[in-house]
Protein backbone atom coordinates (compact mmCIF):
# COMPACT_ATOMS: atom_id res chain seq x y z
CA UNK A 1 0.00 0.00 0.00
CA UNK A 2 1.41 3.69 -0.91
CA UNK A 3 1.63 6.42 1.27
CA UNK A 4 -0.92 8.05 -0.65
CA UNK A 5 -3.06 5.38 0.01
CA UNK A 6 -2.80 5.61 3.71
CA UNK A 7 -2.74 9.16 3.92
CA UNK A 8 -6.16 8.99 1.96
CA UNK A 9 -7.53 6.75 4.76
CA UNK A 10 -6.41 8.35 7.70
CA UNK A 11 -8.21 11.42 6.20
CA UNK A 12 -11.53 9.21 5.10
CA UNK A 13 -11.45 7.43 8.43
CA UNK A 14 -11.97 10.84 10.50
CA UNK A 15 -15.27 11.24 8.36
CA UNK A 16 -18.39 10.15 9.82
CA UNK A 17 -19.78 7.19 9.04
CA UNK A 18 -22.30 7.74 6.68
CA UNK A 19 -20.29 9.69 4.40
CA UNK A 20 -17.44 6.46 5.09
CA UNK A 21 -19.85 4.41 3.42
CA UNK A 22 -20.68 6.84 0.62
CA UNK A 23 -17.50 7.61 0.05
CA UNK A 24 -16.71 3.58 -0.42
CA UNK A 25 -19.74 3.49 -2.85
CA UNK A 26 -18.33 6.03 -4.51
CA UNK A 27 -15.02 4.31 -5.16
CA UNK A 28 -15.95 0.89 -5.62
CA UNK A 29 -19.03 2.34 -8.44
CA UNK A 30 -15.87 3.75 -9.41
CA UNK A 31 -13.90 0.49 -10.56
CA UNK A 32 -16.80 -1.35 -11.45
CA UNK A 33 -17.51 0.44 -14.61
CA UNK A 34 -14.20 -0.90 -15.61
CA UNK A 35 -15.05 -4.26 -15.12
CA UNK A 36 -14.89 -6.40 -18.20
CA UNK A 37 -18.17 -8.45 -19.35
CA UNK A 38 -18.74 -12.00 -17.50
CA UNK A 39 -16.64 -10.32 -14.56
CA UNK A 40 -19.95 -9.93 -11.63
CA UNK A 41 -20.89 -13.62 -12.82
CA UNK A 42 -17.71 -14.95 -12.12
CA UNK A 43 -17.90 -13.46 -9.24
CA UNK A 44 -20.86 -14.55 -7.81
CA UNK A 45 -19.92 -18.23 -8.70
CA UNK A 46 -16.05 -17.53 -6.93
CA UNK A 47 -18.28 -16.56 -3.88
CA UNK A 48 -20.55 -19.72 -3.64
CA UNK A 49 -17.32 -21.84 -4.05
CA UNK A 50 -15.60 -19.88 -1.22
CA UNK A 51 -19.12 -20.14 1.07
CA UNK A 52 -19.35 -23.39 0.31
CA UNK A 53 -15.43 -24.46 1.11
CA UNK A 54 -16.47 -22.07 4.52
CA UNK A 55 -19.80 -24.10 5.47
CA UNK A 56 -18.09 -27.26 4.66
CA UNK A 57 -14.72 -26.77 7.33
CA UNK A 58 -12.20 -26.68 4.52
CA UNK A 59 -10.73 -23.26 5.21
CA UNK A 60 -9.21 -21.62 8.38
CA UNK A 61 -10.31 -17.94 9.01
CA UNK A 62 -8.75 -15.10 10.24
CA UNK A 63 -10.55 -12.67 12.86
CA UNK A 64 -10.69 -8.87 11.27
CA UNK A 65 -8.85 -7.83 14.16
CA UNK A 66 -6.02 -9.66 13.09
CA UNK A 67 -6.40 -8.52 9.52
CA UNK A 68 -6.63 -6.03 10.51
CA UNK A 69 -3.99 -5.18 12.31
CA UNK A 70 -1.68 -7.19 9.67
CA UNK A 71 -2.88 -4.40 7.00
CA UNK A 72 -1.73 -1.69 9.16
CA UNK A 73 1.83 -3.12 9.93
CA UNK A 74 4.27 -1.31 8.07
CA UNK A 75 6.68 -2.91 5.69
CA UNK A 76 4.62 -6.13 5.41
Amino acid sequence: MTQAVLDLYEKASELPETDRAELAGLLLQSIEDELEPGIEEAWAAEIERRMADYHAGRVKTIPWSEVRAQLHRPNR
